[in-house]
């Protein structure tokens, strides 16, 4: 697509900023887009990014690709995901209650009273909420165990089964949690749902509207079922074949009470992390070390705070990335989030912006020479 390139330079200077940040992410966590499910999502990723793109596709799995040519020295994958965790409805019971199971990893104990979102096969919107036994009549050890989720159920008002169907649900509607994002005190802060991985989509696509004249091509990829198995990531770059990529997606910010500092892993408000390592016992990712010093370098170089991340479970599609065709060198760049998992993640908008500009600064420092001499070396 032909684009005019002082006019979105001059966008580009303002995109990158808590305001657009905060409008990209309440943009995109309104969709209910659990794995599987992202055609809400993706419609949306696709407005944002066709204005900037020379070329932008959906492939065959899903995955939003939007490329941005540069000099042609080289291959950059940025990859952000658009999917989240939610909820497959298993069974419905005589009565009108849906009974369900995990799309991705939920913890039992953070559904009992939540208000959820069910898409109907049409593409509408039921509201019902999740379900227990009432405690007055646990037995007492009940009452101080968390519920499995084989004993909750999402309750919508109806009477029957009937009543549910008619309703437009049926057994494989999907469902997610249902929160809106909003600032909280400090108006930096915010709070909702699929932060994880909604905001490294917001950041995805600010870096990819403010990088001009960049050495490499950029191909920024909203990639779908990270959540079940990073499937989206690894189709992508099989096709692709960049020459290095980047995955950009939340981690633990664990600094609450309780918890002992040397156990944070990262911490909100003191910027974006650069990721050395995660998965347990390294399972997952060990960065190539030539893009996580580059990282940190160029970090320092513009000012940009950042931490250091070594996470001690989970992963992200970078780790998908790395072991296609004959392997792909990857980094990580993560934005601390507090509660992932839940319907109240909260997370620093000022890490969400310098991790933009993490990303926009490096694209600029990557050049065929670079890569040559650095990740691919002739030796002989």
């Amino acid at each position: 697509m032909y684009r005019v390139h002082c006019f979105v330079w001059a966008i580009a200077m303002q995109v990158v900023s808590k305001d657009e940040i905060f409008r990209l992410l309440k943009k995109f966590c309104e969709a209910v887009a659990p794995s599987g499910f992202e055609d809400d999502v993706r419609q949306r990723v696709i407005e944002e990014l066709e204005p900037y793109a020379d070329k932008l596709w959906v492939d065959a799995m899903g995955n939003v690709i939007a490329v941005k040519k540069g000099r042609g020295e080289g291959k950059l994958m940025l990859a952000a995901h658009m999917d989240e965790i939610g909820l497959m409805i298993s069974a419905i019971t005589k009565e009108g209650f849906l009974k369900f199971v995990p799309i991705g990893g939920w913890r039992d104990q953070v559904l009992p009273g939540q208000r959820v979102l069910i898409k109907t096969l049409s593409g509408g919107i039921v509201r019902g909420v999740i379900g227990i036994k009432p405690p007055h009549v646990m037995k007492p050890e009940e009452a101080k165990q968390a519920i499995p989720m084989t004993e909750l159920f999402i309750d919508v008002g109806a009477s029957s089964r009937e009543e549910v169907e008619r309703m437009g649900i049926t057994v494989g509607s999907v469902a997610v949690m249902d929160r809106d994002v909003e600032r909280l005190g400090n108006p930096d802060r915010v709070t909702g749902r699929a932060f994880d991985d909604r905001v490294g989509l917001a950041v995805m696509v600010a870096a990819f509207r403010a990088i001009e004249d960049s050495p490499v091509d950029v191909y920024a990829v909203a990639t779908v079922q990270e959540e079940v198995g990073l499937k989206g990531a690894r189709t992508a770059a099989f096709a692709i074949a960049p020459d290095l990529g980047l995955a950009i997606d939340v981690t633990v910010a664990a600094d609450v009470p309780g918890v002992p500092e040397h156990e944070y892993v990262t911490c909100i408000g003191r910027g974006p992390a650069i990721k050395v390592m995660d998965g347990r016992s390294g399972s997952g990712l060990i960065a190539h070390p030539a893009i996580r010093d580059l990282l940190i370098r160029t970090a320092r170089e513009e000012g940009i705070p950042y931490q250091i991340e070594v996470a001690p479970g989970g992963t992200t599609d970078a780790s998908a990335m790395q072991l296609t065709r004959e392997g792909i060198p990857v980094g990580t760049i993560s934005i601390p989030t507090r509660y992932i998992h839940s319907a109240v993640e909260v997370l620093s908008l000022e890490d969400a912006v310098n991790a933009a500009r993490l990303v926009t600064a490096f694209t600029k420092r990557i050049n065929r020479s670079w890569i040559e001499s650095v990740l691919r070396r002739t030796v002989k």
